[in-house]
């Protein structure tokens, strides 16, 4: 009894039928066919707010400021031409520079003989022939100038080229046209060694300063040393030809390094060495002296 009481506890814990009925057979359940998932698909894309492209843009109102015009880009402008090549300028020495003084001497640009040398004269020259052609003064010579110049001159005679003194002789005095004479030009600062009214040679001289200047009139050469030393003022006077008590024509060196910076005692200075010396050869004691403004 108990065995069959336990029996039946056991069994209550179980769903089951009433007592004496039928049990069916356990049937397994039916599975439930599998449902597919429905296929996803993308959001279709919001309804666009723009309107269409044929719809003109609104016009702006008065209020509001209109877009400042697009500004077209310059052209840019072609370069211009290369200044024209410098041949000469200040500081040239060349035969060149003798054939420009020359051709500026011929139209009344350049008051003085060449020399060779491109000094401040020749820049002042320069620059006023540049002025009245109308061209840049620069006061050096450029392809554009010196075209221009050899346009209006010709070419100049050997004469023209290398003339006897750097600075152009003055005309004789009338007591320099007779006979064995050193004709001395206070005015154009040349000595011109002159027989009969002939130029022999010419030379480029100066004189002695406001304190001790050098006599004026017609006079002699007297005495005559090659190699003279002045007893007043110690220095030497070579080639020295006296003419009016102890001034005299001859070579300094002074002149030859310092040109008119400077002024000699009352004596005729000459600076080329060569010329003093060959007039010094020539020249005989009693021979005619006219120093002359």
């Amino acid at each position: 009894m108990s065995v069959v009481a336990l029996a039946a506890l056991a069994t209550g814990c179980e769903p089951g039928a009433a007592p004496g009925a039928q049990t069916a057979p356990r049937q397994t359940p039916a599975t439930r066919p599998a449902v597919p998932s429905p296929a996803r698909t993308e959001p279709a894309p919001a309804p666009s707010t723009a309107e269409p492209s044929t719809v003109p843009p609104p016009r702006p109102s008065a209020s509001t400021p209109a877009p400042a015009p697009t500004t077209a880009r310059p052209v840019p402008e072609p370069s211009a031409a290369p200044p024209a090549r410098v041949l000469m300028r200040t500081g040239s020495e060349s035969d060149r520079v003798r054939e420009l003084q020359a051709r500026l001497r011929q139209i009344g640009h350049f008051g003085r003989n060449p020399t060779g040398y491109y000094g401040s004269v020749t820049a002042d020259s320069v620059r006023s022939f540049q002025a009245k052609r109308g061209l840049t003064t620069t006061g050096s010579t450029d392809e554009t100038t010196w075209k221009r110049l050899l346009a209006m001159t010709r070419t100049p005679t050997a004469e023209e080229l290398r003339p006897p003194t750097e600075r152009p002789l003055a005309t004789p005095d009338k007591r320099c046209l007779t006979g064995r004479v050193l004709c001395v030009s206070k005015s154009s600062r040349t000595l011109a060694w002159m027989i009969d009214g002939r130029v022999v040679s010419a030379m480029d001289v100066r004189f002695g300063s406001e304190y001790t200047p050098t006599r004026e009139g017609e006079f002699e050469v007297f005495w005559k040393s090659r190699d003279h030393v002045s007893t007043l003022y110690d220095t030497p006077m070579p080639y020295a030809l006296f003419f009016s008590g102890g001034q005299a024509v001859h070579y300094s060196a002074d002149f030859a390094a310092n040109g008119y910076g400077g002024a000699s005692h009352g004596c005729v200075n000459v600076r080329d060495k060569k010329k003093v010396a060959a007039l010094f050869d020539q020249v005989k004691n009693g021979d005619k002296v006219v120093v002359f403004r």
